[in-house]
């Protein structure tokens, strides 16, 4: 048997190999792909969306949308067109939650910077007290790029309906009125063609690592 080994060893090593490198190839190529839910308003928690998109089980889309950055420069959903972006709800004023998630978002930044395939996306909850130079104040101290994060403001009725209708994102029972407020840890993947793709608590360091790995299986989904 040693004999005949030796004899023939490299046709052996050569057989295994090449073994290998077939169950290899089965394997992935029966693996399924990772593929992220296409979250539809039926599927969310009902407190995070408004009644009147409550039941909707497919076709959902972000509504169009028009506001002003921390620039003073009006971005609408054009701006985002074909780009994979994290959204989220904030407010410069807040001491609790709000931090974590503004850093969370700059680590997030951070990561994605020479990625012109993603972008990022804060609307600030008080228009009325963040302005365009109060954002600006704020993204200044953030370290914004502003090529990659917009933070925007503007008419409030229009940020709420969003953040209830389009983004499914945050509990209220007002609709954006002068005595309303809406709070979220939520962090919002969007796709390129203005879908859901997933929620994060933006205050957790884990979901953030989620986020990268989300986004990943978003562009090679692109790329198929």
């Amino acid at each position: 048997m040693l004999q005949l080994f030796s004899k023939y060893k490299y046709f052996f090593i050569t057989l295994f190999l090449l073994s290998v490198v077939i169950i290899s190839l089965i394997y992935w190529a029966l693996k399924p792909k990772e593929r992220l839910p296409i979250y539809e308003p039926s599927m969310v928690n009902p407190e995070l969306v408004a009644s009147d998109v409550q039941y909707i089980r497919k076709d959902h889309k972000i509504a169009p949308f028009k506001l002003v950055n921390q620039n003073g420069d009006t971005i609408t959903e054009a701006d985002y067109e074909g780009k994979i972006y994290v959204a989220d709800f904030f407010f410069t004023t807040c001491l609790t939650i709000c931090p974590m998630m503004t850093d969370n978002m700059v680590i997030l930044q951070d990561q994605l910077k020479n990625d012109n395939e993603v972008k990022l996306l804060s609307f600030s909850v008080t228009p009325q007290i963040d302005s365009v130079p109060r954002l600006k104040t704020y993204a200044l101290e953030k370290g914004v790029i502003d090529s990659k994060w917009n933070m925007l403001t503007g008419d409030k009725k229009q940020i709420y309906n969003l953040a209830r209708k389009s983004y499914l994102a945050v509990k209220t029972v007002g609709d954006g009125g002068p005595f309303d407020m809406i709070h979220t840890e939520n962090f919002v993947l969007v796709d390129t063609k203005k879908r859901i793709r997933g929620f994060y608590d933006g205050t957790k360091p884990e979901d953030i690592e989620q986020i990268l790995h989300d986004i990943e299986i978003l562009k090679n989904e692109n790329n198929r």
